[in-house]
């Protein structure tokens, strides 16, 4: 397929790592230097003057979106608008009502949106998926994971602190990945309790996140989101009435992703484990561009797609929503 990147920094050059057979025909970026960057290492690539021009061209198949947030919807949404298919990075927007119209658009131009939800496909959350649709935790209990990192001099500064770009600080972050996780193996939630606070970096969002989710069966995921971890960090524990799974690392500075499976016995006491190391380059974001591409090809519905990312951006708010309203009390 003919492929087309709006927004070229580290993540756009990242997916353009992962495209495989396809081609990448052209490329937009608000730093053109940085697209004809990324646009010379493929002899088929041109630079086009901006968004519209670029989802407009009648020999692209597909756009992938990597823009700051505030410009994620505006350019899903005008690819769609021209009949393409989109893989657009995740939260997808600052806010749901910016996802809405984009969803009844893809409805109606019959184009698959997938969001940038790569966690699902670490090969350790994704072998833990498995595991669970086995059976092998018997009915599953609770969630508790925590995702955090450590920042870097000038965070506060960047345009993740700057609210009307972002939408949003830790929880629209990296808290939308739990969020979908969490949602993936436990289900809708039917009740949302949350906090937010900002205590280090001196900036206009939050820097740290809670969650307490409800399913309507009275499962629980509990999450924490965080910019002030210091040293990154992956943690994500699935609790059944059988056992428990563990998927600690997600490769590079957060350690060698692991699974361990802890499986109860009759007798109770030291559980028998099982351990899976998955070293090397982080797989999941081929294995998801390859999802995204069979879903094309076939009509299946992506894992991770707007809906999804619809129910995380709507969790994130109502958590906004009462910060703000505690704050006017």
């Amino acid at each position: 397929m003919r492929v087309g990147i709006i927004g070229c920094g580290a993540i756009g050059q990242r997916r353009a790592n992962f495209l495989g057979e396809h081609t990448l025909v052209a490329v937009t970026d608000v730093d053109r230097t940085r697209a004809e960057r990324l646009a010379s290492r493929s002899p088929a690539c041109s630079v086009e003057q901006d968004i519209q021009s670029l989802a407009s061209r009648s020999d692209i198949d597909l756009v992938i979106v990597s823009t700051i947030n505030s410009v994620l919807a505006e350019a899903t949404e005008a690819a769609v608008r021209h009949g393409k298919h989109v893989l657009v990075e995740k939260p997808a927007g600052r806010q749901a009502a910016e996802l809405r119209p984009i969803l009844s658009m893809a409805q109606k131009n019959r184009v698959v949106v997938k969001v940038g939800f790569n966690h699902r496909f670490h090969p350790g959350l994704w072998k833990a998926k498995e595991l669970c649709d086995e059976g092998a935790l018997g009915p599953l209990m609770y969630v508790r994971a925590r995702y955090g990192h450590g920042g870097r001099l000038g965070y506060d500064r960047e345009w993740r602190a700057d609210p009307t770009l972002s939408g949003g600080g830790e929880l629209l972050d990296q808290g939308v990945h739990l969020i979908d996780l969490s949602r993936w193996f436990l289900g809708n939630f039917s009740r949302v309790e949350g906090t937010i606070g900002t205590w280090f970096w001196q900036m206009p969002v939050e820097d740290n996140g809670f969650l307490c989710l409800h399913t309507p069966a009275g499962q629980v995921a509990w999450l924490h989101a965080s910019c002030t971890e210091w040293k990154n960090l992956f943690c994500f524990e699935i609790f059944g009435r059988d056992g428990k799974l563990q998927i600690d690392g997600l490769g590079g500075s957060y350690g060698t992703e692991r699974l361990s499976y802890y499986h109860m016995l009759p007798k109770m006491g030291p559980p028998e484990t099982t351990m899976w190391e998955y070293p090397g380059e982080d797989g999941s974001w081929r294995a998801e561009f390859d999802h995204f591409i069979e879903c094309i090809r076939t009509g299946a519905t992506p894992l991770g797609g707007l809906d999804d990312a619809l129910a995380a951006l709507d969790i994130v708010e109502r958590v906004y929503a009462d910060a703000s309203a505690r704050r006017a009390a």
